[in-house]
Protein backbone atom coordinates (compact mmCIF):
# COMPACT_ATOMS: atom_id res chain seq x y z
CA UNK A 1 0.00 0.00 0.00
CA UNK A 2 1.51 3.38 -0.94
CA UNK A 3 2.72 5.87 1.96
CA UNK A 4 1.05 9.08 2.48
CA UNK A 5 4.08 10.71 1.44
CA UNK A 6 3.97 9.10 -1.63
CA UNK A 7 0.82 10.70 -2.56
CA UNK A 8 2.09 14.11 -0.95
CA UNK A 9 4.98 13.74 -3.59
CA UNK A 10 2.76 12.82 -6.85
CA UNK A 11 0.37 16.11 -5.38
CA UNK A 12 3.90 18.14 -5.66
CA UNK A 13 4.37 17.05 -8.94
CA UNK A 14 1.10 17.84 -10.24
CA UNK A 15 1.34 21.50 -8.72
CA UNK A 16 4.68 21.75 -9.98
CA UNK A 17 3.50 21.52 -13.40
CA UNK A 18 1.05 23.69 -13.62
CA UNK A 19 3.94 26.32 -12.46
CA UNK A 20 6.52 25.04 -14.71
CA UNK A 21 4.42 25.60 -17.79
CA UNK A 22 4.93 29.55 -17.12
CA UNK A 23 8.94 28.89 -16.87
CA UNK A 24 10.79 31.23 -19.68
CA UNK A 25 14.04 29.38 -18.69
CA UNK A 26 13.65 25.57 -18.35
CA UNK A 27 17.87 25.49 -17.58
CA UNK A 28 16.79 25.83 -14.42
CA UNK A 29 16.41 22.69 -12.33
CA UNK A 30 13.46 23.22 -10.53
CA UNK A 31 12.08 20.28 -8.48
CA UNK A 32 9.10 19.73 -6.25
CA UNK A 33 10.08 18.97 -2.80
CA UNK A 34 8.56 17.32 -0.05
CA UNK A 35 9.49 17.82 3.80
CA UNK A 36 10.65 14.70 5.46
CA UNK A 37 12.39 15.26 8.72
CA UNK A 38 10.96 12.82 10.28
CA UNK A 39 13.96 10.25 10.53
CA UNK A 40 15.60 12.99 13.41
CA UNK A 41 13.11 13.45 15.41
CA UNK A 42 13.35 10.65 17.78
CA UNK A 43 17.23 11.53 18.49
CA UNK A 44 16.08 15.12 19.17
CA UNK A 45 12.78 14.21 21.56
CA UNK A 46 15.74 12.32 23.58
CA UNK A 47 18.64 15.10 23.81
CA UNK A 48 15.68 17.39 24.95
CA UNK A 49 14.74 14.65 27.43
CA UNK A 50 18.21 14.32 28.49
CA UNK A 51 19.17 17.63 28.57
CA UNK A 52 19.50 18.94 32.43
CA UNK A 53 18.90 22.38 33.63
CA UNK A 54 19.46 23.92 36.93
CA UNK A 55 16.51 23.71 39.40
CA UNK A 56 16.32 27.40 40.25
CA UNK A 57 17.80 30.58 38.66
CA UNK A 58 21.06 31.68 39.56
CA UNK A 59 20.12 34.61 41.47
CA UNK A 60 16.57 34.91 42.08
CA UNK A 61 14.17 38.02 40.25
CA UNK A 62 16.08 38.74 37.59
CA UNK A 63 13.38 37.27 35.46
CA UNK A 64 14.17 37.81 31.63
CA UNK A 65 16.46 40.61 32.44
CA UNK A 66 19.75 38.85 31.80
CA UNK A 67 18.19 36.21 28.93
CA UNK A 68 15.83 34.28 28.57
CA UNK A 69 13.53 33.19 32.05
CA UNK A 70 14.80 29.49 32.78
CA UNK A 71 11.33 29.08 34.34
CA UNK A 72 9.97 29.94 30.53
CA UNK A 73 12.89 27.50 28.91
CA UNK A 74 11.30 24.82 31.68
CA UNK A 75 7.92 25.29 30.41
CA UNK A 76 8.96 25.06 26.78
CA UNK A 77 11.02 22.18 26.99
CA UNK A 78 7.88 20.38 28.63
CA UNK A 79 5.56 21.75 25.90
CA UNK A 80 8.15 20.31 23.14
CA UNK A 81 8.46 16.55 24.88
CA UNK A 82 4.92 16.70 25.60
CA UNK A 83 2.42 18.82 23.34
CA UNK A 84 4.35 19.57 20.38
CA UNK A 85 3.90 17.11 17.12
CA UNK A 86 6.09 17.45 14.82
CA UNK A 87 4.43 14.85 12.34
CA UNK A 88 1.59 16.74 12.62
CA UNK A 89 3.37 19.90 11.63
CA UNK A 90 5.36 18.48 9.03
CA UNK A 91 2.18 17.50 7.09
CA UNK A 92 0.62 20.67 7.58
CA UNK A 93 3.99 22.29 6.12
CA UNK A 94 3.32 19.27 3.07
CA UNK A 95 -0.82 19.55 2.50
CA UNK A 96 -0.53 23.39 2.89
CA UNK A 97 1.62 24.68 0.58
CA UNK A 98 3.53 23.71 -2.49
CA UNK A 99 7.23 23.66 -2.01
CA UNK A 100 9.82 23.66 -5.13
CA UNK A 101 13.51 23.50 -5.05
CA UNK A 102 16.02 25.12 -7.52
CA UNK A 103 19.54 25.31 -8.54
CA UNK A 104 20.70 28.68 -8.97
CA UNK A 105 24.61 29.49 -9.31
CA UNK A 106 25.32 26.37 -7.81
CA UNK A 107 23.24 26.82 -4.93
CA UNK A 108 19.63 24.94 -4.24
CA UNK A 109 17.18 27.20 -3.09
CA UNK A 110 14.37 25.92 -1.46
CA UNK A 111 10.97 28.23 -1.95
CA UNK A 112 6.79 28.44 -0.89
CA UNK A 113 4.82 29.32 -4.66
CA UNK A 114 1.43 30.03 -4.44
CA UNK A 115 0.08 31.69 -7.27
CA UNK A 116 -3.31 34.11 -7.04
CA UNK A 117 -6.56 33.03 -8.93
CA UNK A 118 -6.33 36.90 -10.47
CA UNK A 119 -4.58 37.39 -12.99
CA UNK A 120 -3.63 40.78 -11.92
CA UNK A 121 -1.91 39.75 -9.62
CA UNK A 122 1.05 41.72 -7.90
CA UNK A 123 4.43 39.11 -7.64
CA UNK A 124 6.03 39.33 -4.09
CA UNK A 125 8.65 38.08 -2.53
CA UNK A 126 8.79 38.01 0.83
CA UNK A 127 12.43 37.21 2.70
CA UNK A 128 12.82 35.81 6.06
CA UNK A 129 15.56 36.47 8.65
CA UNK A 130 17.01 35.51 11.08
CA UNK A 131 16.00 33.45 13.73
CA UNK A 132 12.71 32.90 11.31
CA UNK A 133 12.27 30.89 8.23
CA UNK A 134 10.10 30.19 5.50
CA UNK A 135 8.01 29.52 8.04
CA UNK A 136 7.21 33.42 9.45
CA UNK A 137 5.42 34.10 6.33
CA UNK A 138 2.88 30.82 6.49
CA UNK A 139 -0.01 32.94 7.90
CA UNK A 140 -0.53 35.81 5.53
CA UNK A 141 0.37 33.88 2.51
CA UNK A 142 -3.24 32.47 1.61
CA UNK A 143 -4.80 36.17 2.93
CA UNK A 144 -2.16 37.49 0.38
CA UNK A 145 -3.05 35.82 -2.48
CA UNK A 146 -6.88 36.40 -2.31
CA UNK A 147 -8.64 39.27 -4.29
CA UNK A 148 -9.25 42.43 -1.55
CA UNK A 149 -9.38 45.93 -1.76
CA UNK A 150 -6.64 48.36 -0.78
CA UNK A 151 -7.84 51.60 1.70
CA UNK A 152 -8.60 53.55 -2.00
CA UNK A 153 -10.98 50.61 -2.83
CA UNK A 154 -8.63 49.28 -5.48
CA UNK A 155 -8.57 45.51 -6.25
CA UNK A 156 -5.31 43.60 -5.14
CA UNK A 157 -4.26 40.29 -4.85
CA UNK A 158 -0.34 38.81 -5.21
CA UNK A 159 1.14 35.63 -6.30
CA UNK A 160 3.52 34.93 -3.10
CA UNK A 161 6.68 33.54 -3.24
CA UNK A 162 8.66 32.74 0.17
CA UNK A 163 12.26 31.46 -0.21
CA UNK A 164 14.24 29.93 2.31
CA UNK A 165 17.63 32.06 2.92
CA UNK A 166 20.75 29.69 1.76
CA UNK A 167 21.62 27.77 4.57
CA UNK A 168 18.63 27.79 6.48
CA UNK A 169 16.15 24.98 6.19
CA UNK A 170 16.13 23.48 2.99
CA UNK A 171 18.55 26.09 1.10
CA UNK A 172 22.24 24.88 0.79
CA UNK A 173 24.98 27.23 1.61
CA UNK A 174 27.09 29.63 0.01
CA UNK A 175 30.80 29.69 -0.05
CA UNK A 176 32.81 31.59 2.85
CA UNK A 177 32.75 34.96 1.44
CA UNK A 178 29.01 34.80 0.45
CA UNK A 179 26.99 37.85 1.50
CA UNK A 180 23.10 39.34 1.29
CA UNK A 181 23.84 40.82 -1.76
CA UNK A 182 24.98 37.76 -3.38
CA UNK A 183 21.38 36.22 -1.97
CA UNK A 184 19.60 39.66 -3.49
CA UNK A 185 20.84 38.68 -6.94
CA UNK A 186 20.18 34.91 -6.35
CA UNK A 187 16.72 35.67 -5.33
CA UNK A 188 16.64 37.93 -8.16
CA UNK A 189 16.82 35.26 -10.76
CA UNK A 190 14.55 33.29 -8.90
CA UNK A 191 11.67 35.75 -9.25
CA UNK A 192 12.55 36.85 -12.82
CA UNK A 193 14.56 33.62 -14.78
CA UNK A 194 12.86 30.79 -12.76
CA UNK A 195 9.32 31.86 -12.27
CA UNK A 196 8.96 34.80 -15.40
CA UNK A 197 7.72 37.73 -13.51
CA UNK A 198 9.07 40.75 -15.26
CA UNK A 199 8.89 42.89 -11.77
CA UNK A 200 7.83 41.99 -8.55
CA UNK A 201 7.47 43.70 -5.25
CA UNK A 202 9.64 42.31 -1.78
CA UNK A 203 9.57 42.25 1.75
CA UNK A 204 11.66 40.82 4.14
CA UNK A 205 12.12 41.26 7.76
CA UNK A 206 16.03 41.36 9.85
CA UNK A 207 18.79 39.76 7.10
CA UNK A 208 15.19 39.94 4.22
CA UNK A 209 14.53 43.35 4.77
CA UNK A 210 18.78 44.17 4.61
CA UNK A 211 18.85 42.31 1.46
CA UNK A 212 15.14 43.43 0.21
CA UNK A 213 16.70 47.08 0.25
CA UNK A 214 19.62 45.44 -1.57
CA UNK A 215 16.98 44.67 -3.90
CA UNK A 216 15.47 48.16 -3.93
CA UNK A 217 18.70 49.80 -4.68
CA UNK A 218 20.45 47.68 -6.92
CA UNK A 219 18.16 45.66 -8.81
CA UNK A 220 15.85 48.74 -9.29
CA UNK A 221 14.31 47.72 -12.87
CA UNK A 222 12.51 44.34 -11.42
CA UNK A 223 12.20 45.54 -8.01
CA UNK A 224 9.41 48.26 -8.36
CA UNK A 225 8.01 48.27 -4.94
CA UNK A 226 9.57 47.37 -1.64
CA UNK A 227 8.24 47.57 1.93
CA UNK A 228 10.28 47.93 4.89
CA UNK A 229 9.88 47.25 8.61
CA UNK A 230 13.48 47.69 9.00
CA UNK A 231 16.01 49.47 7.01
CA UNK A 232 19.99 48.35 7.17
CA UNK A 233 21.22 51.55 8.51
CA UNK A 234 21.70 53.18 11.91
CA UNK A 235 18.51 54.54 13.63
CA UNK A 236 18.22 58.27 13.84
CA UNK A 237 19.22 59.12 17.32
CA UNK A 238 17.87 61.75 19.45
CA UNK A 239 20.40 64.40 18.57
CA UNK A 240 19.20 63.87 14.88
CA UNK A 241 15.65 64.45 15.77
CA UNK A 242 16.21 67.37 17.76
CA UNK A 243 18.38 68.84 14.56
CA UNK A 244 15.56 68.37 12.23
CA UNK A 245 12.99 69.66 14.67
CA UNK A 246 10.77 66.73 14.68
CA UNK A 247 8.29 66.22 16.58
CA UNK A 248 7.00 62.53 17.83
CA UNK A 249 3.56 61.08 18.40
CA UNK A 250 3.60 59.01 21.66
CA UNK A 251 3.90 55.61 19.97
CA UNK A 252 7.04 56.73 17.88
CA UNK A 253 8.61 58.38 20.84
CA UNK A 254 7.80 54.18 22.51
CA UNK A 255 9.44 53.14 18.98
CA UNK A 256 12.60 55.11 19.04
CA UNK A 257 13.40 54.64 23.02
CA UNK A 258 13.07 50.79 22.21
CA UNK A 259 15.22 51.09 19.06
CA UNK A 260 17.66 53.16 21.26
CA UNK A 261 17.64 50.79 23.80
CA UNK A 262 18.05 47.44 21.60
CA UNK A 263 21.13 49.18 19.82
CA UNK A 264 22.52 49.82 23.61
CA UNK A 265 21.84 46.89 25.10
CA UNK A 266 20.36 44.39 22.60
CA UNK A 267 23.30 43.30 20.15
CA UNK A 268 25.41 41.29 22.48
CA UNK A 269 24.07 38.34 20.42
CA UNK A 270 25.36 39.72 17.34
CA UNK A 271 28.70 40.45 18.29
CA UNK A 272 29.30 36.70 19.70
CA UNK A 273 27.81 35.70 15.70
CA UNK A 274 30.06 37.88 14.19
CA UNK A 275 33.39 37.47 16.15
CA UNK A 276 33.10 34.02 17.32
CA UNK A 277 30.53 32.35 14.80
CA UNK A 278 32.50 28.58 15.08
CA UNK A 279 32.10 28.72 18.80
CA UNK A 280 28.38 29.29 19.60
CA UNK A 281 27.85 27.04 16.62
CA UNK A 282 29.99 24.21 17.93
CA UNK A 283 28.47 25.06 21.24
CA UNK A 284 24.96 24.91 20.31
CA UNK A 285 24.99 22.60 17.15
CA UNK A 286 23.39 19.16 18.67
CA UNK A 287 22.06 20.53 21.50
CA UNK A 288 18.31 21.35 20.48
CA UNK A 289 17.79 23.06 24.14
CA UNK A 290 20.42 25.15 24.14
CA UNK A 291 19.41 26.57 20.43
CA UNK A 292 15.74 27.01 21.91
CA UNK A 293 17.61 29.33 24.89
CA UNK A 294 19.64 31.03 22.16
CA UNK A 295 16.90 31.69 19.53
CA UNK A 296 13.71 31.75 21.67
CA UNK A 297 15.06 34.72 23.58
CA UNK A 298 14.34 36.53 20.80
CA UNK A 299 10.12 35.27 20.19
CA UNK A 300 9.77 36.37 23.06
CA UNK A 301 10.18 40.10 23.08
CA UNK A 302 7.09 41.90 22.36
CA UNK A 303 3.45 41.16 23.15
CA UNK A 304 1.81 39.45 20.41
CA UNK A 305 0.04 36.12 19.21
CA UNK A 306 2.55 34.27 18.65
CA UNK A 307 2.84 30.77 19.89
CA UNK A 308 5.07 28.52 21.96
CA UNK A 309 4.04 25.69 19.22
CA UNK A 310 5.11 28.66 16.39
CA UNK A 311 8.29 28.70 18.54
CA UNK A 312 9.05 25.14 18.65
CA UNK A 313 8.26 24.09 15.08
CA UNK A 314 10.65 26.92 14.37
CA UNK A 315 13.49 25.68 16.63
CA UNK A 316 12.40 22.40 15.92
CA UNK A 317 12.94 22.76 11.84
CA UNK A 318 16.36 24.52 12.51
CA UNK A 319 17.44 21.33 14.29
CA UNK A 320 16.32 19.08 12.52
CA UNK A 321 17.92 21.22 9.05
CA UNK A 322 21.31 21.99 11.01
CA UNK A 323 20.37 25.32 9.69
CA UNK A 324 21.84 26.81 13.48
CA UNK A 325 25.83 27.03 12.39
CA UNK A 326 24.95 28.12 8.55
CA UNK A 327 22.61 30.43 10.02
CA UNK A 328 24.68 31.91 12.90
CA UNK A 329 27.45 32.48 9.85
CA UNK A 330 25.63 34.49 7.93
CA UNK A 331 26.17 37.65 10.51
CA UNK A 332 29.47 36.47 10.28
CA UNK A 333 29.39 37.09 6.66
CA UNK A 334 27.87 40.67 7.12
CA UNK A 335 30.09 41.99 10.03
CA UNK A 336 28.01 45.80 10.14
CA UNK A 337 25.02 44.11 10.48
CA UNK A 338 22.32 45.35 10.80
CA UNK A 339 24.01 48.30 9.72
CA UNK A 340 25.51 47.50 6.62
CA UNK A 341 24.54 50.78 4.82
CA UNK A 342 25.85 52.80 7.68
CA UNK A 343 24.67 56.37 7.43
CA UNK A 344 21.07 56.50 5.48
CA UNK A 345 21.44 57.24 2.00
CA UNK A 346 18.94 57.28 -0.75
CA UNK A 347 18.28 54.05 -2.92
CA UNK A 348 18.45 54.17 -6.62
CA UNK A 349 15.66 54.31 -7.79
CA UNK A 350 11.72 55.84 -8.24
CA UNK A 351 10.15 52.81 -6.80
CA UNK A 352 7.41 53.28 -4.01
CA UNK A 353 9.11 52.72 -1.04
CA UNK A 354 6.33 51.66 2.06
CA UNK A 355 7.60 51.64 5.73
CA UNK A 356 5.23 49.85 8.80
CA UNK A 357 6.66 50.14 12.11
CA UNK A 358 5.50 47.72 14.68
CA UNK A 359 5.31 49.03 18.17
CA UNK A 360 8.44 46.96 19.14
CA UNK A 361 10.33 47.35 16.51
CA UNK A 362 14.46 47.27 17.08
CA UNK A 363 15.30 50.30 14.51
CA UNK A 364 13.69 53.59 14.18
CA UNK A 365 13.60 56.30 11.63
CA UNK A 366 10.93 59.51 12.00
CA UNK A 367 9.16 59.73 8.51
CA UNK A 368 10.86 62.60 7.20
CA UNK A 369 14.33 60.87 7.41
CA UNK A 370 12.71 57.63 5.63
CA UNK A 371 12.05 60.33 2.73
CA UNK A 372 16.05 60.73 2.38
CA UNK A 373 16.01 56.98 2.08
CA UNK A 374 13.63 56.59 -0.90
CA UNK A 375 10.43 56.86 -2.73
CA UNK A 376 8.70 56.70 0.54
CA UNK A 377 4.76 56.91 -0.67
CA UNK A 378 3.28 54.78 2.91
CA UNK A 379 3.83 55.36 6.73
CA UNK A 380 2.10 53.20 9.08
CA UNK A 381 3.13 52.71 12.80
CA UNK A 382 1.00 49.70 14.88
CA UNK A 383 0.52 49.67 18.37
CA UNK A 384 1.04 45.67 18.04
CA UNK A 385 3.47 42.99 17.31
CA UNK A 386 7.43 43.48 16.92
CA UNK A 387 10.08 41.92 14.98
CA UNK A 388 8.32 38.98 13.41
CA UNK A 389 5.36 40.65 12.37
CA UNK A 390 3.98 37.82 9.83
CA UNK A 391 3.92 35.98 13.05
CA UNK A 392 2.65 38.96 15.90
CA UNK A 393 0.29 40.81 13.48
CA UNK A 394 -0.55 39.22 10.29
CA UNK A 395 -3.97 41.30 9.49
CA UNK A 396 -1.58 44.39 9.70
CA UNK A 397 1.21 44.00 7.75
CA UNK A 398 -1.36 42.03 5.39
CA UNK A 399 -3.43 45.51 5.25
CA UNK A 400 -0.29 47.26 4.53
CA UNK A 401 1.35 44.69 2.31
CA UNK A 402 -1.78 45.57 0.13
CA UNK A 403 -1.05 49.46 0.08
CA UNK A 404 1.34 48.29 -2.72
CA UNK A 405 -1.19 48.27 -4.95
CA UNK A 406 -2.29 52.28 -4.89
CA UNK A 407 1.23 52.85 -6.13
CA UNK A 408 1.92 49.58 -8.14
CA UNK A 409 3.17 50.49 -12.08
CA UNK A 410 5.20 47.39 -12.58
Amino acid sequence: MASPLFFLVCLSLLSLQAVAASFPNQTFNVRPFTIDLSRGVPRMLKLINDTKLPEKPQYPNIGASEGIDLDVLKGLREEWLNEFDWEKEQTYLNTSFNHSTVTIEGLTIHFVHKVSQNPDAIPLLLTHGWPGSFMEFLPVIDPLTEKANTSTDKPVSFNVVVPSLPGIAFSTSGPGNWTLEDTARVFSTLMTDVLGYKTFAAHGTSNGAVLTFSLYDKFNTTTRAAHFPLLPFYSSIPEEIAALEIELSPLEQFEHERAMNWTLNGTSYSSVQILRPNTISLALYDNPVGQLAWMGEKAGESPSVLTHNEILRSISLYYLTDSFMPSVYTYAQEPQFPYKEGIYRRARTDAPMLVSYFKYVIGFWPEDVLRMMGNLVSYRNHEFGGFFAGLENPPDLVDDLREIRDHWTG
